[in-house]
């Protein structure tokens, strides 16, 4: 991870205002970071962290936009990522998914379009390759809708909005809702869709550097003739036609043969993807026994990998109480590998444990405080 001085930036939950010149973006924090430290039990980090208040404002590559700023604004939207950038974020991502005519889009999934925009209301519903099915007793609404389904000139047409989905729904109208209560849709008038060449052109306007992740596709591929290195080739072919260098790109997958490419296809690109893992799906899993672990850190090293990216909760365990790095943060740093974490500000309020980011901690979650406890210990 990369750490200067501290800045609770990402996904702050308030918009600010910035230059209207065309040039990169004033940032001001909000007032959720200084919100949480207030909030913090008196000591060493709260006096630290108030000795802060008076830096000077300023965007930082450890501020990490992941789908731009979804808690106030449609993910992967033009302005969610402008609201990252102003509250300082120095990398943002583009998730990056295919249409039907094999152009790259930024979606969190490729079957994501059912919650994040308003197909299910328009003309392309009957694209869905699962119609929406109101509810009905004990079994929720549904739907999966895909952009493989879509051209980009269909997907063009869609309307972003908050991700979510009202399971009771009867409706397709009524299905739009079920936006989480820690989130809000005031920012969702004339949201704008982007492609990842699109993406790229903002970020670079931002001052921003770029994470793009290739999602898992949810098609057999090959897809139409597209090969999953084919896929990989194009996310990297677009940075390269645009002129980014590609020590400013820090490409994602979760498919590790996906690492592997870029390693010996494009080297240079390679040396910066970003392994995201998602070993916590194999039976047995735990970030504190290295024997359950696929791979050590020692042989993704030797792989090629530089750059690890565990979901928070792998990266800490408890001791005596108290939150620490576990086995897995402990051994990648031991083996010279880069550490990337996801997502600090995802879980809403902290008074129930904090949920799936931090369930290795949770006995220790009781108050919003802890997401800059949780955010000290990485650091």
């Amino acid at each position: 991870m990369r750490f200067p001085t501290f800045a609770l930036a990402a996904l702050a939950l308030c918009p600010t205002l910035a230059l209207a010149n065309g040039t990169a973006p004033q940032v001001s924090y909000g007032p959720r970071p200084a919100y949480l430290i207030d909030k913090l039990p008196e000591g060493e980090l709260k006096a630290k962290l108030q000795s802060c208040s008076h830096q000077t404002v300023e965007k930082t590559d450890f501020s990490i936009g992941h789908r731009g700023a979804p808690l106030m604004f449609p993910e992967h939207t033009v302005e969610s990522n402008v609201a990252a950038a102003r509250m300082g974020a120095g990398i943002l991502e583009c998730d990056v998914t295919f249409t039907s005519d094999l152009e790259l889009v930024c979606r969190h999934a490729q079957n994501d379009l059912h919650t994040t925009t308003d197909i299910l209301t328009s003309d392309l519903a009957d694209t869905c390759v699962t119609p929406f099915a109101p509810a009905n007793g004990d079994t929720p609404a549904s739907a999966e809708c895909r952009t493989s389904e879509l051209t980009l000139a269909e997907f063009r047409t869609l309307t972003p909005k908050m991700d979510s989905a009202d399971k009771t729904a009867t409706t397709p109208e009524a299905y739009q809702g079920g936006v989480a209560g820690f989130r809000t849709d005031l920012f969702t008038h004339d949201a704008q869709t982007m492609t990842h060449a699109e993406s790229i052109a903002l970020f670079r306007s931002l001052g921003a550097r770029f994470t793009p992740e290739l999602k898992s596709p949810s098609v057999e591929m090959p897809f139409n003739g597209f090969t999953q290195a084919a896929y990989a080739q194009k996310l990297i072919d677009e940075y390269k036609a645009a002129g980014v260098p590609a020590s400013d790109v820090w490409a994602q997958s979760f498919d590790l043969n996906d690492i592997l490419y870029w390693i010996e296809n494009e080297p240079e690109f390679g040396a910066q993807a970003v392994y995201l893992m998602d070993e916590y799906n194999l039976d047995g899993y735990s970030p504190m026994d290295a024997a359950t672990w696929p791979h050590t850190m020692a042989e993704l090293k030797e792989m090629g990998v530089n750059y690890i990216a565990p979901p928070m909760w792998m990266l800490v365990t408890l001791e005596d109480g108290k939150m620490v790095p576990s086995l897995l943060a402990t051994e990648a740093r031991a083996a010279g590998l880069n550490i990337i974490t996801w997502t600090l500000e995802r879980s809403g309020p902290l008074a129930n444990g904090g949920g799936w980011y931090f369930q290795t901690v949770k006995e220790a979650i009781d108050d919003d405080s802890d997401y800059l406890q949780l955010l000290h210990v990485l650091a």
